[in-house]
């Protein structure tokens, strides 16, 4: 509508969601400006413009476009890739692949590491270091997964690597040891600007995982 005032970027995330960390990471790598509203109250009354802007799963992150919204993590990358590329079609549907991959597969069992006991945390566990080796091999020898470039993949992955540390207490395992390269991988990527200014401590989210789990009466 002529004369309507653009809104530009703005992003509806909470601080420790890996999911909104991939946004902000991708926003950052393109060097877009945004405007950051922080949901905090998201087990809780949720915001008015929170539940207007995704009215269907109500949950973060939220990217609104001149306040279209854009939902779900791994869309929210895709169209920014999209509305401001910078690799091929080809480069970014095996790219999509794996980034669904690591929302499919890591996420669930990194949450049922913590979650549960006994069989089903052994379960989890044997999962979690298939998974890490799974990725490890889809890395292969490059500096990201990309090949030389830091791209979807790595935009979409890294958050997660600020739970490895929990992964590691609650699994038992170390990731350095099963997986070195991705582990390499991590610290390359944690050097990078847009990581580095998104990500928190691994031992800030640890604890945030301990609040959780005790607030769910999970011991």
């Amino acid at each position: 509508m002529a004369g309507e005032k653009k809104q530009g970027l703005q992003l509806l995330d909470f601080w420790v969601s890996p999911f909104g960390q991939r946004c902000r990471i991708a926003l950052d790598e393109k060097g877009l400006p945004y405007e950051y509203l922080e949901q905090d109250d998201l087990l809780g009354n949720k915001s008015e413009l929170l539940l207007h802007a995704n009215p269907v799963h109500k949950k973060i992150p939220v990217l609104l476009h001149d306040g279209r919204p854009i939902c779900e993590s791994l869309l929210i990358v895709q169209y920014l890739d999209e509305a401001f590329p910078a690799t091929p079609p080809a480069t970014r549907t095996r790219a999509r692949f794996w980034a669904d991959y690591v929302d499919k597969k890591l996420y669930d069992c990194g949450t049922r590491l913590w979650k549960l006991n006994g069989d089903g945390h052994a379960q989890a566990r044997t999962e979690m270091v298939e998974i890490l080796r799974t990725l490890e091999g889809a890395l292969g020898d490059g500096e990201f997964f990309g090949g030389e470039a830091f791209g979807f993949v790595d935009v979409a992955l890294v958050p997660f690597t600020s739970r490895f540390l929990a992964y590691e207490r609650f699994g038992e395992l170390s990731v350095e040891k099963e997986c070195p390269r991705l582990a390499a991988w991590a610290k390359r990527c944690a050097e990078r600007p847009s990581v580095a200014k998104n990500l928190y401590p691994a031992e800030k989210v640890y604890e945030f995982i301990c609040g959780m789990k005790k607030r769910l009466g999970i011991e």
